[in-house]
């Protein structure tokens, strides 16, 4: 380094301003440096003389907002610190960006062009639906061994409803479809996974691939698709049944284990999507551990978005007939091989990842609940019904919280009347809880109310009350306290009972307060909380057990009502 560069050097690092005499002021003061380096990057350093005392005075702070938490947390006796809940995405995969017309010119006089087009594949659609019904049936017609691979004579006639199905494709404006790659063969990759996005998708590969698929158990009674998917074999499931999962992970794994039987054919997403990101994937196609290959389909378009999202079918349909034409592209992608003693979610997750980098979007917690939260929030007629989607996958895998659980906690909250901005203020949350304005219920709702905006979003209230409820200490709690109040063993509690129990938490809580409460405890409304009323109302509202904070702290019930043991 020159002369000149070292007095440059030197020149930045002195300070600023320097006192009589030219010494700097007062030692005490924090001094601002900055140090340029030679490779041109730029760093600015602080120099506090006093850190130790800000130190000091910052851990002081700290441990004063944390004893403060502390002292505000209702929950803290059953072992729950403060809550958390992670940010909410803007992204949402449901949403069909041409749900309406709208005020285009050009779609306008497009459709009105297309209606005669429309009316003739209409007519072909009904002639190729009917052909295939007949040859289905036919191909059904006697067959009552389902545990074992359709003769191959059936097969062939099944061969005309595939040509049916491509038929209907082309009806749907489908003329062309574009392929890059191509299939694996089936011994090396029996498994094929694929994102979903339109009712198409599985027209098409019953065309392509003839393979065998899982199924919700609701698809078998709709008229021909019932047939349809009967003739691939389905592999039947309710995914809200941990017994029926479990059953289609094994007949997954047994029909992909040998050639008798198709491919395999799984939407991992459980449900559909816009297309422009994946949600998170379920696990039965990768729990057998066989090699899987990606399978990615797309429909670009500028006017008419084809996703299944928040959008009626009937209404798809119709305007999937009033285009000239709609674009598909299906890209085969390079089989993923499972690694030694590699986990599902693992393998999961990389097959996600080859699929998500090949559509170039990215992959989101949400599932097939979230969607069902969405329909139930918009059945509500809420303005913003996408914001009560709560990334469910994510909530599930920290919290364990399953979709029926959290559909609860929705019906809870909505009773709330949430405004326009599907916010709750504190008074009906009040109300709904039937608590009264006190210091606990402040804390109960300060403890939701994470970002202190006086009002609570459902994300905020699912994950509260998700938490609150999965502690292991929660319906232990939840059995002490109907054993405490149940103090003579008759097996329920009486309207005396409950009230001395809540007194000790909400000391002036009034006679008609008491009776509001008695009232959502007691369901069947036989002036008797059971202990099955009891836990039950605790599970739809699992933040009351704050009103039994008291419970193990050496109270007890006798006959006279609760007291103090000594």
């Amino acid at each position: 380094m020159s002369v000149m560069a070292r007095e440059v050097e030197e020149d930045l690092k002195s300070p600023l301003i320097k006192s009589e005499g030219g010494f700097t002021t007062d030692d005490n003061q924090s001094n601002v440096i900055i140090d340029i380096e030679s490779n041109g990057h730029h760093h600015h350093h602080q120099d506090y003389t006093n850190n130790s005392n800000n130190r000091i005075d910052e851990e002081a702070v700290v441990l004063e907002v944390h004893e403060e938490e502390r002292d505000n947390n209702p929950f803290e006796f059953i072992g729950v610190e403060r809550l958390v809940v992670p940010k909410e995405t803007t992204i949402d995969p449901f949403r069909n960006n041409t749900p309406e017309i709208g005020c285009s010119l050009y779609e306008w006089i497009k459709m009105i062009i297309v209606i005669p087009i429309a009316l003739l594949r209409l007519v072909g659609f009904g002639i190729c639906l009917a052909i295939g019904f007949v040859f289905t049936k036919f191909a059904l017609f006697g067959w009552k061994d389902k545990k074992n691979p359709m003769p191959r004579w059936r097969c062939r006639v099944l061969g005309v409803t595939r040509l049916c199905s491509r038929g209907i494709l082309f009806c749907f404006g489908y003329h062309w479809i574009r392929r890059k790659g191509k299939p694996a063969p089936r011994d090396i990759a029996p498994i094929v996974v694929s994102n979903h996005v339109s009712y198409i998708d599985p027209i098409f590969y019953f065309y392509e691939l003839h393979p065998t698929i899982v199924a919700s158990e609701s698809h078998d009674s709709l008229p021909f698709v019932g047939d349809i998917i009967r003739a691939m074999q389905v592999i039947y499931v309710n995914r809200f049944s941990a017994g029926s999962r479990k059953n289609a992970v094994s007949e997954i794994k047994r029909k992909a284990s040998g050639n008798r039987f198709p491919r395999v054919l799984l939407f991992p997403e459980g449900t559909t999507t816009n297309g422009r990101s994946l949600i998170s994937f379920q696990l039965g196609a990768f729990i057998p551990g066989y090699p899987i290959q990606p399978v990615v389909v797309r429909y670009p378009h500028i006017h008419f978005d084809q996703s299944w999202g928040n959008i009626s079918l009937a209404k798809l349909m119709i305007r999937g007939f009033l285009q000239f034409h709609n674009f598909m592209e299906v890209e085969y992608l390079p089989v993923v091989y499972p690694n030694q003693k590699e986990s599902a979610s693992n393998f999961a997750e990389r097959t996600g990842e080859s699929i998500a980098s090949a559509l170039n979007v990215v992959q989101t917690s949400h599932s097939y609940g979230d969607v069902m939260l969405l329909m139930k929030a918009a059945e509500a007629k809420q303005e913003k019904a996408s914001s009560y989607m709560v990334e469910l996958a994510r909530v599930d895998n920290s919290l364990n919280i399953s979709t029926l659980e959290a559909l609860d906690f929705l019906d809870v909250f909505l009773s709330m009347n949430p405004g326009p901005s599907g916010r709750v203020e504190i008074q009906e949350f009040l109300r709904v809880l039937r608590l009264p304005f006190c210091p606990l219920s402040e804390k109960i709702f300060a403890f939701i109310d994470v970002e202190k905006y006086g009002q609570i979003t459902f994300r905020q209230f699912c994950y509260g009350v998700a938490l609150v409820m999965k502690q292991p200490l929660f319906w232990r709690t939840c059995e002490l306290a109907f054993g405490v109040c149940d103090s003579r063993g008759l097996g329920y509690i009486t309207k005396q009972q409950l009230s001395d129990s809540i007194r000790l938490a909400i000391p002036d809580i009034t006679d008609e307060q008491v009776d509001e409460l008695f009232k959502l405890f007691d369901s069947d409304s036989d002036d008797k909380v059971s202990e099955d009323d009891f836990i039950t109302c605790l599970k739809k509202n699992p933040l009351l057990v704050a009103l039994f904070s008291w419970v193990g702290t050496g109270t007890e019930v006798g006959d006279r009502g609760l007291v103090q043991v000594v």
